[in-house]
């Protein structure tokens, strides 16, 4: 996906405010061999593209007054109550550096495994989301689990989580739950 971003130089509280108020969003560009980049974007464009999961997981072209490079999300701050971004921060990407990044898990096949059609259990998840560490070309939107051949009382665990080619887990415990088979009661 492609940002369009713009340099800024007034900085503060008042200047975030008057900012937010012309309907842009401060923020800032960080990592890599360069200075930090105080930008400002566009928050209704910013809004939307935050509703989607894959905006959080992915490598995006930043365009900063004709200047193209490389960012990943690193945080955002919404308003306590209002549909408002109040700041973003990107994280500046070197293509031969592994990054480490939290990426969505996507449950599949879960309604035809035996545990549900033939043991009556229903599924539980315990985690939504891991973290890997990959180089940027690797990096993938999502991991799938497939839950077909889950059985009643059984867990899955990390351990069991098929990743893509050239990305691991982060944490060290094979053992961590992932999603469960539960009998109803």
């Amino acid at each position: 996906m492609k940002i369009t971003a713009f340099a800024r130089t007034e900085q503060g509280t008042g200047a975030s405010r008057r900012l937010r108020n012309a309907g842009m969003t401060p923020g800032i560009v960080y990592g890599g061999s360069k200075e930090p980049a105080n930008i400002k974007l566009d928050h209704n464009a910013l809004f939307h593209a935050l509703k989607r999961e894959s905006f959080h997981s992915t490598i995006h072209e930043i365009e900063i007054d004709g200047a193209t490079e490389q960012v990943m999300l690193r945080d955002f701050q919404m308003h306590a109550y209002k549909p408002l971004v109040m700041h973003i921060d990107f994280q500046r990407i070197d293509p031969a550096q592994k990054i480490t990044t939290r990426v969505p898990l996507h449950f599949v096949n879960a309604d035809v495994s035996p545990a549900v059609k033939q043991g009556g259990s229903s599924v539980h998840y315990a985690a939504s989301a891991i973290d890997i560490s990959c180089l940027p070309k690797d990096l993938p939107e999502f991991i799938t689990v497939d839950l077909s051949e889950i059985k009643s009382s059984q867990m899955v665990y990390l351990g069991d989580v098929v990743l893509p080619e050239g990305v691991t887990a982060v944490a060290n415990d094979k053992k961590q739950a992932i999603a469960s088979a539960t009998k109803a009661k």
